[in-house]
């Protein structure tokens, strides 16, 4: 596969909120690389973040 287009489907499943630990898997690496060369992704994603607490904290 070539690599813009792993580096496209990787970013995809942390985008849909896919568990770290399984991207990472699936992808082949550790959570700390994914994070390294991922982190960027998850830029902007606060509100989502903040809404999924809330939801499970029964807000």
């Amino acid at each position: 596969m070539p690599y813009s287009l792993r580096h496209a489907i990787v970013s995809l499943w942390i985008k849909a909120g896919v568990d770290p630990v399984e991207v990472a898997r699936r992808a082949g690496h550790s959570v700390a690389v994914l994070y390294r060369f991922y982190a960027k992704v998850l830029h902007g994603t606060q509100t989502r973040a903040n809404a999924l607490i809330e939801q499970e904290l029964g807000g």
